[in-house]
């Protein structure tokens, strides 16, 4: 089985998406994290969902998670908001390393092995510089890879 076997349909984002959108395309689909593409629709990155934690806890949360406690349940849904007028861009990091995006031809063998040396629960199947495919997710993958329907 080669990755475009694999790859389905994804959403994609680009830099300019709003977070807050960002956010709801991870939720309302139940994603792992989100392909981000160019103009001309190739990936650049992937966006982990828990970049997008990162940008909505505080960072004394993030420091030391016990303070978090502290905070009642509505004033914790109240940081969302300060998601509100900011863009994917704010959420990448400014050093970008090489996307996990795997050839179309690559084995589940070559998918893991990208997945697992990005740390990524995601991969990109598209050729380089076109188009992407499709998206595997670490769950599609593990499905596969154990014989799980």
């Amino acid at each position: 089985m080669r990755a475009r076997d694999l790859a389905v349909p994804f959403p994609t984002i680009t830099v300019d998406t709003p977070a807050l959108e960002a956010a709801r395309i991870l939720a309302s689909h139940n994603l792992p994290g989100l392909v981000v593409v160019d103009g001309a629709g190739c990936p650049v990155t992937v966006l982990p969902g828990t970049q997008v934690l990162r940008l909505v806890i505080p960072s004394y949360c993030r420091e030391d998670p016990t303070l978090a406690r502290m905070i009642d349940e509505p004033s914790a849904d109240m940081f969302l908001r300060g998601v509100e007028g900011r863009t994917v861009a704010d959420l990448l990091p400014h050093e970008q390393a090489e996307p996990p995006v795997v050839d179309p031809r690559a084995t589940v063998l070559e998918i893991a092995a990208v997945m697992a040396q990005k740390r990524s629960p995601l991969v990109a199947v598209a050729a380089r510089g076109e188009r992407m495919v499709g998206g595997i997710t670490l769950d599609a993958l593990l499905d596969r890879m154990l014989g799980t329907p």
